[in-house]
């Protein structure tokens, strides 16, 4: 959430920044609440004042013995238009605070401008892409062939965009999760979380993605379906990411600044419904209502906060470097980062069978967007509260691993070599053919 303060005083440098996102702010309505605001507030200052001279008056008046039903009518009456003025203010605060709440972030200076990912700048690449001398085939026909990748029954099961996997494909899978966690908490310094997996509406308001996206949300009712009423808002969320879980553990915390920097890592599954994103990716894992991701996340001093996002990024690219898995840092331009994002960079591994890159982790600072939602604060060197910057990024995206995996070291037999790296975590299995490394 921004800092209303900001838009009271630069609200002209407020809506061009929002411009270069593609977003435009409603300036009239916030213009005409604002006034609004002014003038409520000034009435309510002065009927306080009122009401306080009156109320001194009966004192003085009492303690001469004179009548002071008059005055006490006027205090009456002053109260009832207080109370009446109060509430007109708090009325128009929420309406601020809702418009607040669907305001997107501020692109930071060195993001680059552009509209959508056609715009996105090239930082780096790692790796070259393996030159393969049979036909390459895609991470479904590989995991389908080998009797491992089920999505007929995933689908009788769940429906569509589910998966099934068996045997060594799901060691693989779990394989994956246990190494990057290894990674992250022995050689990157994280601390691991096991978190909830449900969460309530005020962390996910934390974090962003309340209200406006919660039609990307899946909603879980206590007690039932009975209980999914127009006038019943859903007990809990399945959590889109462990972003949600871990930023929210400071919540309404003030952090002592000898804590800072607090890196935590988590592997969980993740729950989105993608709308939107029907017809896109609807073949594999790619795209999935159900996914594990092993997340990171920052809390830290905001003098910090880029240094850490560049610490951050490092340390997912490790993952892919370990697995020797090619792979390129894109810098987002500002109308293609996310809601909560000052900054972004998006690490896409190479996949042999589309013959691209795409995205495998998302790397962002938010500063202090998300810590002014949460009043997520921390002692600075004043010993005064102030606004802690949080970051996140995937350690990585376990399934869309798991398909470069796949694609990048498949076998012209349809064997799949296991990476070097993950052998230890397969009892010292070298490769997946059709019995799954079982």
């Amino acid at each position: 959430m921004l800092e209303i303060q900001q838009l009271r005083t630069d609200l002209d440098t407020v809506t061009r920044q929002l411009a270069k996102r593609g977003y435009t702010f409603p300036a009239e309505a916030f213009n005409t609440l604002e006034a609004e605001r002014k003038t409520i507030q000034t009435q309510t200052q002065e009927l306080q004042a009122q009401r306080n001279a009156a109320s001194k008056k009966i004192g003085n008046a009492k303690s001469k013995g004179e009548d002071v039903t008059a005055i006490m009518a006027e205090v009456a009456h002053l109260g009832d238009a207080l109370k009446q003025a109060e509430t007109q203010l708090e009325q128009i605060q929420n309406s601020l605070q809702k418009i607040l709440l669907e305001v997107p972030n501020l692109p930071h200076d060195s993001v680059p401008e552009g509209k959508n990912e056609e715009h996105n700048q090239q930082i780096r690449r790692w790796g070259e892409p393996r030159q393969f001398d049979f036909t390459i085939k895609d991470h479904v026909s590989i995991g389908e062939g080998l009797g491992l990748l089920d999505f007929e029954t995933a689908t009788k099961l769940s429906g569509a965009r589910f998966s099934l996997m068996k045997g060594g494909l799901a060691r693989l899978h779990r394989a994956l999760a246990q190494f990057m966690l290894d990674t992250h908490t022995q050689e990157h310094g994280y601390i691991e979380t096991y978190v909830p997996y449900l969460v309530n509406q005020e962390s996910l308001r934390g974090t962003g993605q309340l209200p406006k996206f919660e039609e990307d949300l899946f909603a879980v009712n206590a007690g039932g379906a009975e209980n999914s009423t127009a006038n019943h808002s859903p007990a809990f969320h399945l959590i889109p990411t462990a972003e949600v879980p871990i930023t929210n553990m400071v919540r309404d915390e003030i952090v002592p600044l000898q804590s800072l920097p607090l890196k935590y890592v988590a592997h969980t599954p993740c729950f989105r419904s993608e709308a939107g994103s029907y017809g896109r990716d609807t073949r594999g894992l790619i795209r999935q209502h159900q996914f594990d991701k092993v997340e990171l996340v920052h809390i830290v001093h905001p003098d910090q906060s880029y240094a850490a996002l560049e610490q951050l990024v490092g340390h997912a690219e490790k993952i892919l470097q370990k697995l020797a898995l090619p792979y390129r840092v894109m810098a987002l331009c500002t109308g293609d980062m996310g809601f909560s994002a000052a900054k972004t960079y998006d690490i896409e591994v190479w996949l042999p069978a589309q013959n691209t890159y795409r995205e495998i982790s998302s790397c962002s600072n938010c500063e202090a967007f998300q810590a002014r939602r949460m009043q997520a604060r921390f002692r600075n060197e004043n010993g005064k509260p102030a606004l802690l910057h949080t970051l996140n990024g995937s350690g990585l995206a376990v399934g869309r691993t798991l398909v470069a995996v796949l694609e990048n070291y498949q076998n012209a037999d349809g064997s799949v070599a296991i990476p070097e790296v993950l052998r230890p975590y397969m009892n010292g299995l070298d490769q997946l053919g059709r019995t799954g490394g079982e």
